[in-house]
């Protein structure tokens, strides 16, 4: 007897629980009952099958479409998407639902349960949700023709496939797919409601690194192993503001190529300056390639337009540090050749013991040098007398001239004309390097 009340009233709530839970006439509506819902909405749910879609038997149905893009909040160049908030709004016509007058009912989004409605979706979303706050963004309006007007505020992260060669001068273009999932062309055909005027929002939609160059919409259809079904397609082009990099990368990288001329113009006996300008700009410069490439993708199949021209930045960097090597070389080679010069003067004096200074040229000079040479030279072919020895004397004697045209070559009468030339060679060079670049990257 102490557990029999209990049961009983567990059992009383129960029933009261499925009563309520039941529209008159067996119907089973969830949380809906028929005191909760309006006259109107309950003679059109009287005998509602929300599991058939409408013209069941009869034919397609067709589902307008049209779109109103609230934002677009990221659009990310290493995972190659965007994330965007659309009100997305579909409309069909239901026979089933046709009321007299001609007005429209707008009821309770959570009706939706109550309804059928299309089972559309985004196939390039990766990640996607429906806000809720404060209730589930829903709309549903009812007009007295049988139209229905099913309206959802989304946010979707899409994927976007993005051509970065010409990174940051590039141009890319996004699509929005809208599909059905499980009817097919038989069942359900989707059309923009009014072409491209059904895209609303990308006009006036400012973003922080593009501006929207041009959008139009498409209707397409998506084939798969299990049939063919309908496809809705937004595409837009994003063109990249590259002011920003202009400011933060180019003028930067163009200012150290610039600073590593100055060496040009200190004196070639500075080795400590000259040295400290060239290295301290080539590790800036490298400096610099690393942190443009940190907001990037690390893949080797692209070649950027920005990693181009931070290589061109840094070979002159690089070689204007070279310049200084070779400057410095020359330099000392021709100091090494004067102190053999004075040498020679001071040995001459000696033995006539006039005290005269005979002036010799750089010809006689180029002459002393090559004495080892033809010494050399000419003792190999006395050490070996043999028959064949006028093709050997032949052959030696090209040698000897081609080892003077390679010497004179890399010599140089004053090297402090490198530097000269360089104060305009690579200025020049760079200036035309710049141009071309430019042309291609802006205009091809």
């Amino acid at each position: 007897m102490i557990f029999t009340q209990p049961l009983t009233i567990l059992t009383l709530v129960l029933r009261l629980t499925h009563s309520v839970c039941m529209f008159p006439g067996g119907n089973q509506w969830g949380d809906w009952n028929d005191s909760q819902l309006q006259p109107t909405i309950q003679k059109l749910m009287k005998g509602y099958n929300r599991y058939l879609r409408p013209n069941f038997n009869e034919g397609p149905v067709e589902i307008g479409m049209s779109l109103d893009i609230a934002s677009i909040d990221a659009i990310s160049e290493i995972n190659m998407d965007y994330t965007a908030t659309i009100f997305l709004r579909q409309r069909w016509r239901d026979s089933r639902l046709v009321f007299p007058g001609n007005e429209s009912v707008s009821v309770d989004g959570r009706l939706v349960s109550l309804l059928w409605i299309p089972d559309t979706f985004i196939p390039d979303s990766k990640r996607s949700f429906l806000h809720d706050v404060t209730v589930d963004n829903r709309l549903i309006r009812i007009f007295s023709n049988g139209t229905v007007l099913y309206a959802l505020r989304i946010t979707a992260t899409i994927a976007c496939n993005m051509d970065l060669t010409k990174y940051p001068m590039d141009r890319q273009v996004c699509t929005l797919q809208l599909e059905s999932w499980g009817y097919n062309l038989q069942d359900v055909v989707f059309t923009w409601t009014r072409g491209n005027d059904s895209v609303k929002g990308l006009d006036t939609l400012r973003l922080a690194q593009y501006s929207v160059e041009t959008y139009y919409t498409s209707v397409s259809q998506a084939v798969y192993e299990t049939g063919q079904y309908p496809k809705l397609v937004l595409h837009f082009a994003l063109r990249r503001n590259v002011l920003f990099f202009i400011l933060e990368t180019y003028v930067p990288s163009t200012l150290l190529v610039v600073l590593s001329w100055v060496s040009f113009w200190i004196s070639q006996s500075s080795v400590p300056a000259r040295t400290c300008i060239g290295v301290t700009t080539v590790l800036t410069m490298t400096t610099l390639m690393m942190g443009a490439r940190t907001s990037l993708p690390n893949a080797n199949c692209f070649i950027k337009a920005i990693d181009v021209y931070l290589g061109i930045c840094f070979t002159f960097i690089f070689g204007a540090l070279l310049e200084y090597a070779c400057a410095h070389f020359c330099t000392m080679q021709h100091q090494t050749l004067g102190d053999i010069h004075r040498e020679l003067l001071r040995e001459f004096e000696d033995s006539n013991g006039n005290g005269s200074m005979p002036m010799v040229g750089s010809s006689q000079l180029h002459q002393i040098q090559r004495e080892p040479t033809d010494q050399l030279v000419s003792s190999v072919s006395e050490a070996d007398p043999t028959e064949e020895k006028p093709r050997k004397c032949c052959c030696l004697t090209v040698m000897k001239n081609t080892s003077r045209r390679a010497v004179s070559i890399f010599n140089v009468e004053n090297p402090h004309n490198i530097d000269r030339h360089s104060r305009i060679v690579f200025p020049l060079a760079f200036l035309a390097v710049n141009v071309f670049y430019w042309l291609y990257y802006l205009f091809i």
